[in-house]
C-alpha cells in the first residue's frame, strides 16, 4: 500500500487546480505531479567561495531524485559567510542569519506542504540552520554537507585561511608587511567549500553525521570532489526513500543521538560554536536532552582523540582520510550509543560496522589518546555561573592556569587598535563583553581579535573572555560563550579593568576576585543595552532572541512541550 502524500491535494479543489495550473505552466508533466515532492534547500551565493560549488551539486541530486521516482523542488534560502557577511555592523548578522534561515525554510516547506526536504549545508550557520529546520518542521529530512576548501603553498610554507586569520595580528604587531599578507591571500584558498580545519563549519558538518542526519561518510568530506558528487546521488534517492518510509527527524534526533554528538566534541575538540547549535536543535525537536550536561559529563569521560587544525598540526583531509567522523565514533566505542537511528535506515551500530580503517596517527584510540583531558570542556565560576565553553585542544600546551588584570572592551576594533598602541599587554585578561545576541544585538565578532592576538605572538600570554562570537579557527586561552551574557546582567557586566580573573582549566573553574556583595552592587539598576542602528531585522531579533543557555533561539516556548528550554544546571564544586 503506498502511503498517502500531503501534497496531493483533492482533485477538483481550489487548492489542487492553482498548483496544477502553475506547474503545468513550468513545463512539469502531470504524471509528475502525484509523486513524492522533495525539496531540495540550497544555500547558493556568489558571494562566498562557501557556497559556489552548490548549484552543480544541486543539479546532481535533483537528477537522483526524479530518477528515484521524485520530483524535486530547488528552494532558495540566505547564505550567510562568516567572512563575508561579518563585514557589517561588526559580524552582528551572522548568528540571526541562522535562525532567518530556520524560519524561511518552514515557510517555504509548510507553505507548499511539500513531503520532504534535502538540505545543501556550507558555511558555519546553515548547517545548524537545516538541523533546526530539520526538528522544527519533522518531515523526512537529509543533511548533505558540501565539504571543505583546501590551502596551498606560498613560498616554502602551507597556507590556508587560518594563516590569513592569524596574519592580520602579525601586521598589526609590525611584524609582517601588507605585501606579504596580501601574497597569503592570493594563494589561500584552492577551490570551494568552507574554511579548512575543524573550525566551526566543518564541526557542524561533523556533528550532523554524528546527530545521524547525514549519510554514513559525509563528515568532513573534500567540497565538489568525487566523493562528494557520489554521495549527493545516493543522498537523491534516499530521501525518496525516506518519504516513503515516513522516517522523520524526531525519530533520530533522540536524547542518544544528542549525546552521541556532544561525545565525538569533546573527543575532537570542536568549534566552541557547537554547544549553542546542539542546544538550539534539541529545542527545536522537543527533545528531552540537557545538552549542556552532557557536555559535563563527557568531560569526565572522554578523551582528546585528534589534534586537526587549529588544535594541532593535522589538516582536515588528512582527516578524511583517517576516517573522519565514523572512525572516532567508532573509537568511543561503548560510550556511543549505538541504537540511534540513522538517515541511511541503518543504527548508528550498523554503520560503525562498516567504518574505514582508521589511521591510528591522525585519530587515536581511546586507551592511548593525544591527552588525557577533554577537547571541548565547559568551566564554571563567579565570572560564568551558568557556564562558558573552552576549546582546551586549542591552548597551548602546559598553561591550564592563568591569572591577570582585566582590561575590558565593549567593541572588538578597539580591542584590535589596543594590539597597535600596545595597550593590550602580555599577562592581561582582555574582556570582550555586550557583544552576545542581545548586547549585539546579534553576536558581534570577537573572533578577529583572538586571531589577531595570536598572530601578534600574545596567544600564550593573554587570555580572552567573552560573551561575543568566536571563530573555529581560533586558538589560545580563550574563554567564550559566557553564560549569563552581560546584557542579560550577567557578572560579565560588572568586570572593571584592573580586577583579577583567574582561569583553573584543570579545576574547570573561572572566578572574578571580586567579593560576591560588590559584584551584586556593581549590578545594581543594571539596564540592558537598547538595540544598536535603525529598525530591521537585527532589532527584531534582539527582541525576540532566548538566551545562550537556551541556545539562542527566538521566542518564548512553553516548558512543557519543550523540556530542552530549561536545561538542569551542574554545578561543579
Amino acid at each position: 500500500m503506498v502511503r498517502p502524500l500531503r501534497s496531493n491535494f483533492e482533485r477538483g479543489s481550489t487548492r489542487w487546480a492553482v498548483r496544477h495550473a502553475q506547474w503545468s505552466a513550468m513545463g512539469i508533466a502531470e504524471a509528475d505531479f502525484d509523486k513524492p515532492k522533495i525539496a531540495i534547500v540550497n544555500t547558493s551565493s556568489q558571494l562566498s567561495v562557501c557556497f559556489q560549488h552548490l548549484d552543480g551539486i544541486a543539479r546532481r541530486v535533483s537528477d537522483a531524485i526524479r530518477a528515484t521516482g521524485g520530483l524535486p523542488f530547488e528552494v532558495r534560502t540566505a547564505a550567510p559567510s562568516d567572512f563575508v557577511t561579518s563585514a557589517g555592523r561588526q559580524g552582528r548578522y551572522l548568528m540571526p542569519t541562522r535562525d532567518l534561515i530556520v524560519n524561511d525554510i518552514e515557510v517555504q516547506i509548510e507553505g507548499a506542504e511539500l513531503d520532504g526536504m534535502l538540505l545543501l549545508s556550507s558555511c558555519d550557520k546553515t548547517t545548524p540552520a537545516h538541523l533546526m529546520a530539520a526538528a522544527r518542521l519533522d518531515v523526512p529530512s537529509l543533511i548533505l554537507a558540501c565539504g571543505y576548501q583546501l590551502g596551498r603553498q606560498c613560498g616554502e610554507h602551507h597556507v590556508d585561511i587560518e594563516e590569513v586569520y592569524k596574519a592580520v595580528g602579525t601586521v598589526k604587531a609590525g611584524q609582517m608587511s601588507i605585501e606579504g599578507l596580501e601574497g597569503m591571500c592570493r594563494v589561500a584558498i584552492d577551490g570551494p567549500g568552507v574554511c579548512a580545519g575543524l573550525a566551526t563549519a566543518n564541526s557542524m558538518h561533523c556533528l550532523a553525521e554524528a546527530l545521524g542526519m547525514t549519510l554514513p561518510g559525509n563528515g568532513p568530506i573534500r567540497a565538489d570532489g568525487p566523493r562528494l558528487h557520489e554521495l549527493a546521488a545516493q543522498a537523491g534517492a534516499r530521501i525518496v526513500e525516506m518519504v516513503s518510509e515516513d522516517l522523520r527527524p524526531r525519530a533520530i534526533l533522540t536524547p542518544g543521538a544528542f549525546r552521541n554528538a556532544v561525545r565525538f566534541a569533546v573527543a575532537t575538540g570542536c568549534s566552541v560554536n557547537v554547544m549553542r547549535h546542539l542546544i538550539a536543535t534539541a529545542i527545536e525537536a522537543e527533545c528531552n536532552v540537557d545538552v549542556i550536561e552532557e557536555f559535563e559529563r563527557a568531560a569526565d569521560q572522554v578523551p582528546l582523540l585528534t589534534r586537526i587544525r587549529p588544535n594541532g598540526p593535522h589538516r582536515i583531509e588528512e582527516f578524511e582520510a583517517a576516517g573522519g567522523c565514523r572512525a572516532v565514533m567508532a573509537r568511543l566505542g561503548t560510550l556511543i550509543d549505538g541504537e540511534v537511528r540513522t538517515v541511511s535506515g541503518h543504527s548508528v551500530a550498523e554503520v560503525l560496522a562498516r567504518a574505514p580503517d582508521i589511521d591510528a596517527n591522525i585519530i587515536r584510540p581511546l586507551d592511548d589518546p593525544f591527552a588525557h583531558e577533554p577537547g571541548l570542556m565547559i568551566i564554571r565560576g563567579s565570572l560564568a555561573p551558568d557556564g562558558a565553553l573552552v576549546k582546551l585542544a586549542a591552548v597551548p600546551q602546559g598553561i591550564r592556569r592563568f591569572r591577570g588584570e582585566a582590561r575590558v572592551f565593549e567593541d572588538e576594533a578597539v580591542a584590535i587598535q589596543g594590539l597597535e598602541s600596545h595597550t593590550v599587554e602580555a599577562g592581561q585578561v582582555i574582556v570582550l563583553r555586550m557583544l552576545g545576541p542581545k548586547g549585539g544585538p546579534g553576536t558581534v565578532f570577537a573572533a578577529s581579535f583572538m586571531a589577531a592576538l595570536v598572530g601578534a605572538g600574545l596567544g600564550s600570554d593573554v587570555a580572552v573572555v567573552t560573551d561575543g562570537e568566536l571563530s573555529g579557527l581560533n586558538s589560545g586561552i580563550t574563554i567564550g560563550q559566557v553564560m549569563p551574557e552581560a546584557a542579560e546582567g550577567g557578572p560579565l557586566a560588572a568586570v572593571r579593568d584592573g580586577d583579577v580573573i583567574e582561569i583553573d582549566l584543570t579545576a574547570r573553574r573561572i572566578e572574578l576576585e571580586v567579593d560576591a556583595g560588590e559584584i551584586a552592587r556593581r549590578l545594581e539598576g543594571f539596564t540592558p543595552p537598547q538595540p544598536k542602528g535603525p529598525f530591521g531585522w537585527l532589532h527584531l531579533y534582539g527582541q525576540l532572541v532566548q538566551p545562550l543557555s537556551r541556545g539562542a533561539v527566538l521566542g518564548a516556548r512553553s516548558v512543557s512541550t519543550t523540556p530542552a528550554l530549561t536545561p538542569r544546571i551542574v554545578r561543579r564544586s
